[in-house]
């Protein structure tokens, strides 16, 4: 058997061509063979396993370890291959395909002699090296370097394009010393960054190749000294010589067929053969709460921040608290490797927190670099002098203008605020396109549209040459203006999370515009004006913080005489919102929900009288006045009758069925919830005004399910509104799901399936600081515990929990807590604060009216008046009773069945076997078949041993 090529100490040869593997060199007949590297190293790989046939997939596993590439590329290799060895001329045949199996090396093998070898050394005249040293390690780039370097070979002329300091210099050497072996002549870089004259771009390329360049037309010479020769010839920094560099590439191109050209440029050379790669900033982690340091550590922009911080003589022990901050560096430097290595170097003397506060209040712009780097990278301010320095008049004019947007904005929104006296619309779009060209101004495509941006670093730069002028800066709040009054009106029909983050795209300029509005010099009457058209969407994505941050500014700034327009109106209403859910249930949140309805009543504005009151009714019913809650939602469907459209009735029916729901009405509250959930108009009242009406109709209609019987369809309701929420990706949506999902696997006793509910409810309450939830997930926590048997800490954490909620004004699920309490103190023996707190429950739910508790606090009652030191059966029984036919009479048959239970074990211990069997059976007909609960369990269970 032949011996395998790649174990082969020496020169092997077959047929008239002699093989080096240590020096990649393949002779014919002494003269070095032009070949390419990926064909190079297929050779090898298939002389290392002659007469087998090689897999394609294994042979693009050993030419490209640990990349996927297309099968074309081992094609296109294959065939350069087989014509540079002249396979199949003459009868020659060195490589056979089989089809559909792979590739097979059928030439006979043989070692080469030392003469061979020497004759072959003394004819080959190795090429010079001429430069510069590769990085030690380039982060996150190899995939750029291997595209290019395909490329490079097959295409000869690739012009690797990008904004100065992203890394296109490093990336073209990477390239040109990995090709290193492929070009037999020479490989040449050529720096055109210190010229100043474009006619010296031709000397400098004479005097690298050691040509003379005193003639006075020195083309000629060049090309016929290039036209024979196979080189790689690497032109770096072409942006500032370009009309010089681009005719003479194409000239090289076109007159030497053996050399390959590599620019860099901030622009493309635009010329005939001319093949552009943009190169893109390092991938950064995405701006997310739960980001941890093991995903971070994947993003290459992270992974050199901490590699030139920790160079530098910076200790960071990356973990999940810290990689948050290490990202948002990343994200404010947009990824751009020059940056990110100079933001790195200052952690040493500051560390990572200041370093990034350092960020958020400017971007410090003269950060000193390496030493050895060129003068124009040394800092940031000289790479943007340098790139601004190479722009027209016009284009540096409209650059500045285009700085007073904050992230992506549309070519409409450039239209609208940039032209004036100045700069024409037409001006402007070959402005841009310029910009574009030139690597300024990046475009990316959002959804159908494109968008355009600035790089933080270059808006930084331009804000200090000249910060945004008043009547520019105005005329971009007014446009934002506009365009979230556009929005405002379609938001809600938006479905999906990703379809929003389109939608909502503009967001950072709507921002810089509100703080130029309420900032000195700003206009604060169309900052007002944007408030109130921003508080929807602001609410659409749970934003609270921030919403109410700009409610309560645009209200301090409305003067008298604007008071009670649908501006003051909408701030209000969207201020009261946002305090009830981080602040409870204050008096301010009470306040600015009145003055906005009472605002729409005096305008006669039914419409949002409607969203109003839905505003109040939850308001009410989260501070456990419940029957008052009742009215506003009772107020809203006569409203929504006299507007008499299919969505404002659908809304109105989903306020009122949660109310009936909660005040225990459970047939009237399933019409009107199925109405709500199913009817005409439902696909209209998805997230109005910060809630999704049909979604929380759809939690509250599964709760009735269940308390109806129907607990197989509960459960899948609850599920189906759950994930619904989700995929709105709107927390405040989801967190009302998630409560009533987990009431619904309390009531069910799956207590696996509530831990994991509340975990999630808490992790999105954190998300948007919404104080009472989190005081809410720890009270379900607590439950929890009792139910596990630790009914000393659950007790303690849910009287914790009570006095949160009563501080923050929170009501709508004292009850629910007080019940739970009970059980935990019966638990824990304490039965005279069991007893003096069923009596307070009772009595809360007669003047609050959440009477959908009723059945379950007397049957309670019974239960402590069972264990009192004196017992009172026949009281027990009373309250049993009077808790099932209540139960019966609402159609709660739930809590019949669970009274029924208690019950019959009463009776059962009296000797009354009979009574309880029938009890039982009673309640148990009214179960829907198929549905499966711990009380169905248990009353089965007990039917057995009656």
């Amino acid at each position: 058997m032949t011996e395998p090529a790649a174990s082969a100490a020496g020169p092997l040869s077959f047929g008239p061509f002699v093989v080096t593997p240590h020096e990649r060199l393949v002779t014919r007949d002494g003269g070095a063979l032009p070949l390419g590297a990926k064909a190079f190293d297929m050779l090898i790989a298939l002389m290392s396993r002659p007469n087998e046939v090689v897999s394609k997939w294994d042979l693009m596993a050993l030419v490209w370890p640990g990349l996927t590439v297309e099968e074309a590329s081992l094609r296109f290799h294959i065939a350069a291959l087989r014509k540079a060895l002249g396979d199949g001329k003459d009868g020659a045949r060195y490589i056979t395909t089989l089809s559909g199996r792979g590739y097979c090396f059928v030439a006979p093998i043989t070692k080469a002699d030392a003469s061979t070898e020497r004759r072959s050394a003394s004819r080959v005249d190795l090429p010079p090296v001429k430069l510069p040293n590769r990085l030690q390690r380039m982060v996150g780039r190899d995939d750029a370097v291997a595209a290019v370097s395909d490329k490079l070979i097959t295409s000869r002329f690739v012009t690797i394009v990008g904004p100065g300091g992203v890394g296109k210099t490093a990336v073209a050497v990477a390239i040109a010393h990995d090709l290193l072996e492929t070009f037999s002549d020479a490989a040449h870089f050529v720096d055109l960054a210190a010229l100043s004259d474009p006619d010296l771009v031709i000397t400098s390329i004479l005097l690298m190749l050691g040509l003379p360049a005193q003639t006075d037309d020195p083309m000629p010479a060049l090309l016929a000294h290039l036209r024979d020769k196979r080189m790689l010839l690497i032109l770096d920094n072409c942006e500032h010589v370009v009309a010089a560099a681009a005719p003479l590439a194409a000239e090289i191109f076109h007159a030497a067929p053996h050399v390959h050209i590599l620019a860099t440029s901030r622009e493309a050379l635009r010329v005939e053969g001319e093949q552009v790669y943009r190169l893109a900033p390092l991938a950064v982690p995405p701006d997310s709460a739960g980001l941890t340091a093991t995903a971070a550590q994947t993003y290459p922009a992270l992974q050199l921040f901490l590699e030139r911080a920790t160079a530098s003589g910076a200790q960071i022990a990356l973990d999940d608290a810290n990689a948050a901050i290490v990202a948002g560096i990343c994200r404010k430097l947009d990824g751009m490797a020059l940056a990110i290595e100079l933001a790195a170097g200052r952690v040493e003397a500051y560390g990572l927190e200041q370093t990034a506060a350092l960020l958020d209040e400017r971007l410090n712009l003269l950060w000193q670099g390496q030493r050895t780097a060129p003068p124009r990278q040394k800092t940031l301010q000289a790479t943007l002098d340098w790139s601004y320095g190479l722009l027209s008049d016009t284009e540096r004019l409209v650059l500045r203008r285009l700085a007073v947007f904050a992230g992506h904005f549309p070519i409409d929104a450039a239209l609208e605020v940039v032209p004036d006296e100045r700069v024409d619309r037409s001006r402007l779009f070959d402005a841009i396109d310029s910009l574009v060209a030139k690597s300024m101004v990046a475009p990316r495509p959002i959804g159908a549209m494109m968008r355009y941006r600035l790089l933080d670093t270059t808006r930084a730069y331009l804000l200090e040459i000249e910060p945004n002028e008043a009547s520019l800066a105005a005329r971009h709040a007014s446009y934002y203006r506009r365009w979230l009054e556009q929005a405002g009106s379609t938001w809600a029909t938006v479905p999906s999370a990703d379809e929003r983050a389109i939608h909502f795209s503009a967001l950072h300029n709507v921002r810089a515009a509100l703080d130029w509005c309420f900032g000195t010099g700003g206009n604060f009457s169309i900052g007002i004006a944007l408030a109130a058209a921003a508080a929807p969407i602001f609410l659409a994505m749970s934003l609270l913080i921030e919403c109410r941050r700009w409610s309560e500014r645009a209200l301090l700034a409305i003067d008298p005489p604007s008071r009670g327009s649908a501006e003051e109106m909408h701030i209000q209403a969207a201020l009261g919102l946002t305090l009830m859910f981080t602040r409870g249930g204050s008096e301010a949140a009470r306040g600015a929900l009145s003055r906005s309805l009472a605002i729409a009543e005096a305008r006669g504005d039914e419409i949002n009288q409607l969203q109003l009151l839905g505003r109040m009714h939850i308001f009410h019913e989260r501070m456990g006045e419940f029957d008052a809650a009742l009215g506003y939602a009772r107020q809203s469907l006569t409203v929504a009758e006299r507007l008499g459209d299919a969505a404002s009735i659908a809304l109105a029916h989903s306020l009122l069925g949660v109310s009936l729901h909660l005040a225990g009405e459970h047939r009237d509250a399933l019409n009107m919830l199925e109405a709500a959930w199913q009817g005409p108009g439902t696909e209209r009242i998805s997230t109005v005004y910060g809630f999704d009406h049909r979604n929380r109709a759809g939690i509250s209609l599964a709760r009735e399910f269940w308390l109806q019987g129907r607990s197989a369809e509960a459960l899948q309701l609850a599920r189906q509104t759950v994930a619904d929420a989700a995929q709105m990706d709107h927390p405040i949506t989801l967190c009302i799901a998630l409560i009533w999902a987990v009431s619904i696997d309390l009531w069910s006793g799956d207590l696996d399936g509530a831990e994991e509910n509340i975990d999630r409810f808490i992790a999105h309450a954190e998300s948007r600081s919404m104080g009472p939830y989190l005081a809410v997930g720890r009270g379900v926590k607590g439950e929890l515990a009792i139910r596990r048997g630790d009914a000393a800490a659950g007790v303690e954490t849910i009287r914790a929990c009570l006095r949160e909620l009563h501080d923050a004004g929170y009501e709508l699920l004292t009850t629910t807590f007080n019940i739970a309490l009970v059980q935990g103190l019966l638990a824990l023996g304490e039965v005279e604060q069991s007893a003096g707190l069923i009596d307070e429950a009772i009595h809360l739910v007669d003047e609050s009216g959440d009477h959908l508790y009723m059945p379950e606090l007397l049957r309670l009652k019974a239960g402590v008046l069972l264990v009192l030191p004196e017992p009172d059966p026949g009281e027990a029984e009373g309250h049993l009773m009077q808790s099932l036919e209540l139960g019966r009479r609402k159609g709660a048959r739930a809590w019949e069945l669970r009274t029924a239970i208690d019950l019959a074990q009463l009776l059962g211990k009296q000797r009354r076997r009979r009574d309880a069997k029938l009890l039982l059976q009673s309640a148990l007909e009214g179960v829907v078949e198929g549905s499966e609960t711990a009380d169905i369990r248990a009353a089965n269970e007990l039917l057995q041993a009656l």
